[in-house]
């Protein structure tokens, strides 16, 4: 063989061995999110449930603090955009999920431009099934300091829901569960540390609220995260392989399914 047809079939090989792992990678994706869907419905049996196991991982208790500008019923509903949009995107995530921080890095930023040019108003829904499939506390406690930004701003919530995404820790590390680790992730936010948003989230002030929007989630239907449903119904983000869609690709999805502004 010669050394040209020796580095092309060395080329070739790597080009492989590379398209598999890439393979590997998706279908690891895949699974992972149907298990976290299975999940996700084994702690929709019972919401008392879910509450008795918050409550016994001090979580829960303590006076119901509704964060300002929450919506619906105990204030379990964060809306981002414009409420007389005629399109209501509802999006169901967990802060510890890793399938929606892979949704967040493809589709974030696009999924937050259309809001913003009024395609439609977001609504979301929040969930900690995480906390109880990984052990420890730190999608309650996210969802927790998330409030605190609500209370500031729909705006703040959306900026630190997006730093808690860009800098979310691996599944099996339940790093959002240390509040000093959330108020350094807030300070990426500029102007949302403020003495009253420290005090909200050194004091767990709305950890009980916390609770009621993990409870609503459950209650919801959604099986899995992330899901996202545009007026009612669920698009599809991942293609068969479990890889997420492009930008284009969802605005392309958006523009199909919205109804006319």
């Amino acid at each position: 063989m010669s050394k040209r047809n020796n580095q092309t079939a060395k080329q070739n090989a790597r080009e492989k061995m590379r398209a598999e792992r890439e393979r590997q990678e998706r279908t690891t994706a895949l699974r992972r999110r149907i298990t976290i869907g299975v999940v996700a419905a084994a702690v929709v049996v019972g919401a008392a449930g879910v509450s008795i196991a918050l409550a016994g991982n001090g979580e829960a208790g303590g006076p119901l603090v509704l964060p300002a500008n929450s919506s619906g019923t105990n204030g379990t509903v964060i809306v981002y955009g414009n409420p007389a949009s005629k399109n209501v995107l509802d999006v169901y995530e967990d802060p510890r999920c890793p399938i929606c921080d892979e949704l967040e890095k493809t589709d974030g930023s696009t999924v937050q431009q259309l809001a913003d040019s009024g395609s439609y108003v977001i609504h979301y829904h929040l969930a900690t099934f995480l906390d109880a499939r990984m052990g420890g506390s730190g999608s309650h406690n996210a969802v927790a300091a998330l409030g605190a930004a609500l209370n500031e701003s729909p705006a703040m919530f959306k900026k630190f829901h997006d730093v808690l995404y860009a800098n979310q820790p691996s599944e099996e590390t339940d790093a959002f569960a240390n509040t000093g680790h959330l108020l350094d992730l807030a300070a990426k936010v500029p102007g949302l540390v403020t003495p009253d948003f420290t005090k909200a989230v050194k004091d767990g002030t709305y950890k009980t609220w916390a609770g009621k929007v993990s409870d609503a989630f459950n209650a919801s239907g959604v099986t899995g995260t992330p899901t996202l449903k545009l007026n009612g119904k669920q698009l599809t983000v991942f293609d068969n392989q479990g890889t997420t869609i492009t930008p284009a690709q969802y605005t392309q999805l958006i523009q199909q399914n919205a109804t006319a502004k």
